[in-house]
């Protein structure tokens, strides 16, 4: 079963004053008082179901939606600031997304204050829920980290006069809170657990492999990542293809997912990413052709190796099979059975210059649109995958390769996945360099993950991002007559200033409430 959110579960702190004392005694029933919650088991598991709609959701498409393998659409949208390198600390998507993880910092924090007022003897339980508690702190934090550095570390309740004097905490500091956290927390957490979408001790581990890959600890990610490895909880699950549909849903591969539940707890991923032509879909944050060109031929080969096999006139046949898994390409079937032809010429509602709504590439984002979807874009169920096995077995590579720590384990990792059922693409040649294997996970990491939420992660710690994000942006290449054309889109340009674009500005909303808050380097 599901974890069932609760919405929302509010503690009433309030301080009433000179009003009788009859009011001052009436116990509110517009929210749950903390003079009558914090008793029983219940009230402790209530209380932690409701930190898990904290995790990110379809907000992982706007962090995806600032890199180089995806286009902002809808140049209105504030993140087309961000692509073009124009924005400022007065942007609302840094803003979103700080606001986002503070507040699920402090519901864990309010959590952890009060779970031991739980009168239990279930001492397993109250450990596993503050387990559960401090991952999900944790994440907020790795995510805090990687888009703005230096972060406040706040890990008690505070009230508003001390959140106006809180200081930059560096991010050292926070990476070690967080690795000890997440080693502490995963020997309270179980393998698995009853309620689908709860934390584990895969996820606590996995997340502390994340950190660490993220933070240049190479050593504790290979050694966390290798924990989730041995524990053999988790496969690959044998269908790419299917990886992100209805049917697959807390499959063997999910370490880490946002549950949602049709007209309960719904995202709107259909309608803000699928095909205009859907019916409520239309086309927010597209892929690129640079992402949709580094996927190989089905032999391996790069599409540029003149003995690949590729043909432009073609360019989607035997292809590596996780492009047209992950992307709506020309000649796709739809949701609704017609075909996909974003050509400028097609006629379609998808053709490309239709309108505003339909992709400005020629290409639509496939995983997490479902036909169970059509005809309510708006209410959908399907679960949002934050933390996967893949993901895993890349970062123990990854971390293996930067420390030439390279054997048999590390080829073996990165074959599994391009190996899969449904992928099969040939075993990497052993013998390679420590500089082909780096090359080659960074690789499958963008495959792999494409549209996943971490693009913008990598390619900021690998310090690739002041190459990969600037020029101009370009689309499908299609067939016009006998020429072949190639979508640019018009008056725009990418602009990537690596002395402070590595970092997004800490926003000027939480400068004023707290002048202690200093600004990241060039903002």
């Amino acid at each position: 079963m599901k974890i069932r959110y609760i919405f929302p579960l509010v503690v009433g702190l309030g301080v009433l004053s000179g009003c009788e004392q009859s009011l001052l005694d009436t116990v509110p029933n517009d929210r749950i008082s903390s003079d009558i919650f914090w008793k029983t088991e219940r009230d402790a598991i209530l209380a932690s179901n409701g930190l898990y709609p904290a995790l990110d959701g379809v907000n992982i498409f706007a962090i995806e939606g600032v890199t180089d393998i995806s286009h902002v659409n809808q140049v209105f949208q504030v993140e087309s600031n961000i692509e073009k390198g124009i924005h400022d600390a007065l942007n609302s998507r840094p803003q979103t997304e700080w606001t986002a993880a503070y507040r699920g910092i402090r519901l864990a924090n309010d959590f952890l204050a009060n779970i031991d007022k739980v009168q239990t003897t279930n001492t397993a339980l109250i450990a596993r829920l503050k387990g559960e508690a401090r991952t999900l702190r944790a994440y907020q934090y790795i995510k805090l980290v990687g888009l703005f550095g230096d972060v406040p570390l706040v890990t008690t309740t505070i009230g508003i006069e001390e959140g106006r004097t809180l200081k930059r905490t560096s991010s050292t500091q926070i990476w070690d809170f967080v690795l000890k956290e997440l080693t502490e927390a995963a020997n309270d957490l179980p393998a698995t657990q009853t309620d689908k979408g709860r934390i584990t001790k895969g996820a606590a581990l996995a997340l502390k492999a994340r950190a660490a890959l993220w933070a240049g600890r190479y050593q504790d990610a290979a050694d966390a990542a290798k924990a989730v490895i041995d524990s053999k909880t988790y496969t690959l699950y044998s269908s790419y293809a299917n990886l992100f549909s209805y049917a697959a849903e807390n499959n063997s591969e999910v370490i880490l997912d946002k549950q949602f539940i049709k007209d309960t707890y719904s995202n709107n991923v259909f309608a803000s990413m699928g095909p205009y032509s859907q019916r409520t879909a239309n086309n927010t944050y597209v892929p690129t052709k640079a992402l949709v060109d580094a996927y190989p031929m089905a032999n391996g080969k790069d599409i540029t190796d003149p003995t690949s096999g590729f043909d432009p006139k073609n360019p989607y046949a035997n292809r590596d099979p996780r492009l047209r898994a992950s992307i709506f390409v020309q000649g796709d079937d739809l949701p609704d059975g017609k075909k996909f032809d974003p050509r400028p010429t097609s006629g379609t509602a998808d053709a490309i210059g239709n309108t505003y709504l339909a992709t400005s590439t020629g290409f639509v984002l496939k995983k997490y649109i479902n036909k169970e979807d059509l005809t309510t874009g708006g209410n959908c169920g399907i679960n949002i995958v934050l933390l996967r096995y893949a993901e895993v077995l890349l970062t123990y590579a990854e971390a293996k390769i930067e420390l030439n720590q390279i054997d048999a384990t590390v080829y073996d990792a990165i074959n599994q996945i391009r190996q899969r059922a449904d992928v099969k693409l040939p075993a990497l040649t052993t013998g390679l360099s420590q500089a082909q294997l780096r090359e080659a996970v960074r690789k499958e990491r963008l495959l792999e993950l494409a549209f996943e939420g971490l693009r913008l992660f990598d390619i900021r710690r690998w310090k690739t991002a002041e190459k990969a994000m600037v020029g101009d942006v370009y689309g499908m290449t299609y067939v016009d007559g006998t020429d072949l054309k190639t979508i640019q889109i018009a008056s725009f340009t990418r602009v990537f200033d690596p002395a402070k674009h590595y970092l997004w500005p800490i926003p000027q909303k939480e400068r004023e409430l707290n002048p202690e808050l200093t600004q990241n380097s060039g903002w």
